[in-house]
């Protein structure tokens, strides 16, 4: 369910990824219906990252919230295509303002010597090309 007035979106996933979510214990049709609201997932979330952060020595990765996760696939995904309409429409934003508020500009090590860009048409393809 999309939320405050986003557009819904469709992900595919790997047959990799299907059969660890089958291997999980449940309790009906859902994979995550042991969690009864979000508060519940987020207090789940924080508990163990606060372990992972202890036995790591590392309190930085106690900084990292659900939207960090979002940010970073935003950011990466912006990396990877230089396509911004590419990444509102991942992040299922309607204004390219909220877009930009979630993709960083960040200097990364490597340099590419190509560009990765996403085509839906065959007049984008043939453009591509």
């Amino acid at each position: 369910m999309p939320e405050k007035g986003s557009k819904a979106r469709i992900f595919k996933i790997s047959n990799k990824l299907i059969s660890m979510l089958n291997q999980l214990p449940r309790t009906n049709e859902r994979v995550f219906s042991h969690y009864k609201n979000i508060s519940s997932m987020r207090r789940t979330f924080e508990r163990q990252r606060k372990r992972i952060a202890h036995r790591l020595g590392n309190p930085r990765l106690l900084q990292i919230g659900f939207h960090t996760l979002r940010h970073w696939k935003a950011t990466i995904e912006y990396y990877k295509t230089k396509d911004i309409l590419h990444v509102m429409n991942l992040l299922g934003h309607r204004n390219i303002k909220n877009t930009l508020k979630y993709t960083q500009l960040v200097k990364f090590e490597e340099d590419d010597e190509f560009i990765c860009k996403v085509a839906r048409t065959h007049e984008e393809i043939a453009k591509l090309i």
